[in-house]
């Protein structure tokens, strides 16, 4: 236990009629998933938590929700009763997941890269939940395992899961959605055949097709590269992504061969690593390729959303927040789930669809993923 937890004493409470509290409500991912409960749950009751509780004061008046201050790298006690939490922001200190965990509260986590996920495992194999816990952290909230899960339920199963992601520099991108560029510089362990080896991130690129158009993709850590063979029994799973500007490809991975993210790594560089990725904020689409495959069958969906990443990734919190509360139509998880065991996968891609997510699925022999 760490001095600060010896002195900071959290009292949280569950209480099943009450809030769902969303930390980081009024961010840019966290005003979509605000304002898809609203529509989606109305009578819900919803808090909006942050260090700075006036910068949601139109967010709540517009979705009906309560503030709350929480900062959780603060000294001051977490004290309050909650139906269910939603970590929004990135919590290094598993602050808000301890206290959860101690009160029984039913928790959401999209932050998490891999390493992560990993030591929020170990820690809930020490303190097992009284709750549900529903760790969708994979890319764009666990959507990409949504969907994954689902195409290998119409295959009777997936031997592959290959994901290429597309990533608008023009889209809207709050702080927490390009953590992973801190970790650009650290190796990790992909799925290739049933068995584990070590890559560096931005390497090994390929030429995949989205909408008739071949873009290079190239190696990226996200967590469903650990929890879908374990989930599925994929023997191959991986996630690669790629730019709509194919320069900042080929400069991220003229950088990583330079060997620059490693030199620029700590807090002194910090911003000049977030900047590699801002984009104007204007907005952009999110397009994202999932190749699923087993025994000489695949399936290809292709996930459009015109209202940018953060919406899609809003979509994947929501559904989150939905299985953990049995809102989904199956009853909720009993302790630690990932989004690729949800009960009726079909019924996540119709979910998906009413979120507004153009989700198109094609089926034939294996799909041919690389340009000739």
């Amino acid at each position: 236990m760490s001095s600060r937890e010896s002195i900071v004493k959290d009292t949280l409470r569950y209480d099943p009629e009450g809030a769902v509290v969303l930390a980081g409500g009024y961010g840019v991912v966290g005003g979509e998933v605000a304002r898809m409960l609203q529509a989606r749950h109305p009578s819900l009751p919803k808090v909006l938590a942050g260090r700075t509780p006036s910068r949601g004061e139109a967010l709540a008046a517009e979705v009906g929700a309560s503030l709350q201050v929480m900062d959780l790298a603060g000294s001051a006690p977490l004290d309050f009763s909650a139906r269910a939490v939603v970590a929004l922001v990135n919590d290094s200190s598993d602050r808000l997941l301890r206290a959860c965990l101690r009160a029984g509260i039913p928790f959401v986590d999209i932050t998490r890269w891999t390493v992560r996920v990993q030591q929020a495992l170990a820690l809930v194999a020490v303190e097992p939940p009284r709750a549900p816990v529903v760790f969708a952290s994979g890319w764009m909230a666990g959507v990409v395992s949504l969907v994954g899960a689902a195409l290998a339920r119409e295959l009777g199963g997936a031997s592959a899961v290959e994901t290429s992601i597309l990533y608008d520099l023009a889209d809207r991108a709050g702080e927490d959605s390009i953590e992973f560029m801190d970790r650009m510089h650290v190796p990790f362990e992909v799925t290739e055949e049933g068995a584990r080896r070590v890559v560096e991130p931005l390497t090994e690129a390929r030429r995949v097709e989205f909408a008739g158009r071949y873009r290079r993709v190239v190696r990226l850590d996200t967590p469903e590269q650990l929890t879908l063979p374990l989930v599925l029994g994929a023997r191959t799973v991986s996630t690669r992504i790629g730019f709509t500007d194919e320069s900042a490809t080929l400069s991220l991975q003229a950088a990583q061969g330079l060997g620059l993210f490693h030199l620029l790594r700590g807090d002194r560089f910090r911003g000049l690593r977030r900047a590699l990725l801002h984009g104007s904020g204007k907005g952009g689409q999110a397009v994202v390729r999932i190749d699923v495959s087993t025994g000489g069958a695949s399936r290809t969906a292709m996930l459009v959303d015109a209202r940018g990443q953060a919406h899609l990734t809003a979509a994947g919190a929501t559904l989150a927040l939905e299985r953990a509360l049995g809102l989904d139509g199956d009853a909720p998880p009993r302790g630690v789930a990932f989004p690729e065991q949800a009960p009726s996968p079909g019924r996540v891609l119709a979910a998906l669809r009413s979120l507004g997510v153009e989700l198109v699925v094609q089926t034939g022999a294996d799909a041919t993923r690389r340009a000739a």
